[in-house]
């Protein structure tokens, strides 16, 4: 049987901002994103390009490497991962990995030329002791000079706030999909639920994830946008 999956996965991600952002919101309308995702693909990648160009470095990427610090055992149900405990995925459930193996981790992460290092734990919701733990793993992380971010499922205010002031980064949040797809991913939460909490990420400096397919209606894109955009 495959053990806990706790080896490091590289990805690339962009720098941070060559020049801060606005700091108001502008809020989208249904009709303004469906007309910009009906634009022709090439005028869409030129738009793309142009916000792009006003927020970072066009010619610059940050490597980041991910950990899985919690691996399988997970209560949800969502269709595409390995680790929840409704499927036969071979994956075994794994505790918290301790500081010592996550620092090592991080230090060879940084060796190979890594500046973030992101924390990923099979969580639906953390506990407050879980997330005391994970908020000494952050403090390690950053007190190698590096940036951290975690991904642990839906979080309490305070909790999110808990991992604010141990110097977290980024907080990736995954809304799986649009409304009116979602129990065709996950039937053990609604959207609802996981979005209450968006505020609290927006707050937090976090940022969100989809899984988004091109199998999808247009409509099912402008949802999922819309969604993350509109006030709650």
């Amino acid at each position: 049987m495959p053990t806990a999956v706790t080896q490091q996965v590289q990805t690339l991600h962009f720098l941070k901002p060559a020049k801060p952002s606005e700091n108001s919101v502008e809020v989208w309308s249904r009709q303004s994103i469906e007309a910009l995702f009906n634009l022709p693909f090439s005028d869409l990648m030129f738009q793309a390009q142009k916000v792009h160009r006003e927020h970072f470095n066009p010619n610059e990427v940050q490597l980041s490497t991910l950990l899985s610090i919690k691996t399988g055992g997970c209560p949800e149900d969502c269709g595409y991962c390995p680790q929840s405990v409704h499927y036969n995925t071979g994956v075994e459930a794994s505790k918290l990995l301790d500081v010592e193996e996550v620092k090592a981790a991080a230090l060879e992460a940084q060796k190979n030329g890594a500046s973030r290092f992101c924390m990923g734990a099979a969580w639906r919701e953390p506990k407050d002791r879980d997330v005391e733990k994970v908020a000494e793993l952050v403090r390690t992380v950053k007190s190698l000079g590096m940036e951290a971010c975690c991904t642990l499922g839906m979080l309490t205010e305070s909790q999110a706030g808990m991992l604010k002031h141990s110097g977290l980064d980024y907080y990736n949040h995954n809304l799986d999909t649009a409304p009116e797809l979602y129990g065709d991913i996950i039937t053990t939460r609604d959207y609802q639920e996981r979005l209450d909490t968006w505020p609290m990420y927006v707050q937090q400096a976090c940022m969100s994830a989809a899984v988004a397919s091109l199998a999808w209606a247009k409509a099912a894109h402008n949802a999922l946008v819309w969604s993350t955009n509109s006030p709650t």
